[in-house]
């Protein structure tokens, strides 16, 4: 186990962990940022209308692994996730989780 590891966990691993249980990936950027390219089959929910829609989340009864431009906003909304009951991570930017999804 590298340091970064040890400190971060293993990213990668955890996605497809979450992958594996049949995770709904879940995007919090704008509309505007969605529309303009996004993992395929992913669900949008705008960071600003999480916390509002926890319980329709719970209704998944799935994992969710958020993503959004860079991380910072999926960070957020994994925490607000995971503070009402969703098991929940940060699969950080769209672009570089479509690619570890798909390895």
């Amino acid at each position: 186990m590298g340091l970064f590891d040890f400190f971060f966990g293993n990213k990668t691993k955890k996605i497809q962990d979450f992958k594996d249980r049949d995770a709904v990936i879940l995007d919090v950027r704008s509309k505007s940022e969605y529309e303009s390219g996004a993992i395929p089959g992913s669900k949008h929910i705008p960071l600003q209308q999480v916390k509002g829609k926890i319980s329709e989340i719970k209704k998944w009864n799935k994992p969710v692994i958020t993503c959004c431009a860079s991380g910072v906003r999926s960070g957020s909304a994994a925490a607000i996730l995971k503070g009402g009951g969703v098991e929940a991570m940060n699969g950080g930017g769209w672009a570089s989780l479509y690619k570890k999804l798909n390895n």
